[in-house]
């Protein structure tokens, strides 16, 4: 497991009202979207750098607006919903 340290200034944290903590929650959350929408890691290693449940981190790529559900084109969603 690689491990990562990101400095922020205690400015920063002082101006949002966040702690080391929240701050690091927040940080693995962010990367953990990131690698899903940019780089299309798995939902479970995602969830896993996100330190959340597969079932919580859908529900937080849901919260951005971000759908598990990947379709090509029109016809291909049709059809999965015709299946559903």
């Amino acid at each position: 497991m690689c491990q990562l340290a990101v400095e922020i200034p205690e400015q920063v944290l002082y101006d949002t009202h966040m702690t080391e903590t929240q701050s690091e929650v927040l940080a693995r959350k962010i990367i953990a979207m990131h690698y899903y929408l940019h780089f299309h890691v798995s939902l479970g290693y995602c969830a896993q750098i996100a330190n959340l449940t597969e079932e919580d981190f859908i529900k937080y790529l849901g919260d951005n607006n971000i759908s598990i559900f990947q379709f090509d084109d029109k016809e291909e969603f049709l059809d999965e919903l015709k299946n559903a």
